[in-house]
């Protein structure tokens, strides 16, 4: 059991069963590093991924919808328990399949490393659909969630779905696309200023060009193609800009794409489903788990 009281999840799907294409470092080394000081409360970070792949964690009361997750860290690393399992279990707990995924880390040794992210998170959708029967949910009926770095990662995998790679086996004929995606907190733009600076460099190295800037800032590629999203930031986010929110939300209703953005005064930055205790902050699980229903996933 984890120090939370719930036990972590054992049943896992491998993205890449014969290896995860364009590994440039064969010694990588998987670390799990604990950061809480509360003996009573997990906060690990996840960092050399050489396997990325996904934690199942099944609805207790399966309603037929289904979620995948992807924690932030700023390319840096993955927050396992906050923004990872800490919303599984919520989503498990109101009827949704969820998937945690441990996505590949562009500043990692990896051949086309600005796209290994979104290219691992596209991959987790087509594969969540694949076992849809097995795990008993309607693959039509799938949401995407990505927190900060993570929301980076599920925006451009949604909105850059055609952007693709050849299909490598069954799973790869399924869509990408979930039939919707909620961002909270994210990383959007990779122009400066509004750039945050860490996940920027991670991403796309020390001098990027204007294009490749452009080329992963998803707030330049939404076409009328996008589903719907669900945009939640705290203004007094001083890690990252709420205008990254605020130009995603422009750029989707210019595309006129349905979205739904909560915009809160006090939040700060990661505040995910744990420091959530005051005033109106307190409501955003809420708020997606209705907007989700209105789309029919939950």
């Amino acid at each position: 059991m984890t120090r939370a009281g719930f036990a972590d999840p054992v049943e896992t799907i491998e993205l890449w069963p014969q290896g995860a294409p364009g590994n440039l470092d064969a010694d990588r080394i998987e670390q799990v590093v604990e950061r809480s000081i509360d003996t009573s409360v997990r906060d690990r970070a996840l960092s050399g991924i050489s396997n990325p792949r996904m934690l199942v964690v099944r609805a207790r009361q399966p309603n037929g919808g289904a979620i995948v997750i992807i924690p932030g860290g700023g390319y840096r690393h993955i927050v396992v328990d906050k923004e990872g399992l800490e919303t599984a279990r919520w989503a498990s707990e109101n009827g949704l399949t969820a998937f945690v995924l441990f996505h590949r880390l562009p500043g990692e040794g990896w051949a086309d490393r600005a796209d290994v992210p979104s290219r691992d998170a596209q991959r987790a959708v087509r594969l969540a659909r694949h076992h849809s029967d097995r795990l008993g949910f309607d693959p039509a009926r799938i949401a995407m969630i990505g927190f900060s770095a993570g929301g980076h990662v599920a925006a451009e995998a949604t909105v850059n779905a055609a952007n693709t790679p050849a299909p490598i086996d069954a799973a790869d004929r399924e869509d990408c696309t979930p039939a919707c995606t909620a961002l909270l907190y994210p990383v959007i733009s990779m122009h400066e200023p509004l750039a945050h600076a860490g996940s920027r460099l991670l991403l796309l190295g020390e001098r990027p060009t204007a294009s490749a800037e452009s080329a992963h800032s998803p707030d330049r590629n939404v076409t009328d193609k996008a589903p719907p999203f669900f945009l939640a930031h705290a203004e007094d986010d001083s890690a990252v800009s709420v205008q990254n929110t605020l130009a995603m939300r422009d750029a989707l209703m210019a595309k006129r794409i349905g979205v739904e953005t909560h915009l809160f005064a006090e939040g700060g930055h990661g505040f995910g489903m744990r420091r959530i205790d005051r005033g109106t902050l307190s409501l955003w699980p809420q708020m997606l788990l209705a907007w989700m229903k209105e789309h029919g996933v939950a």
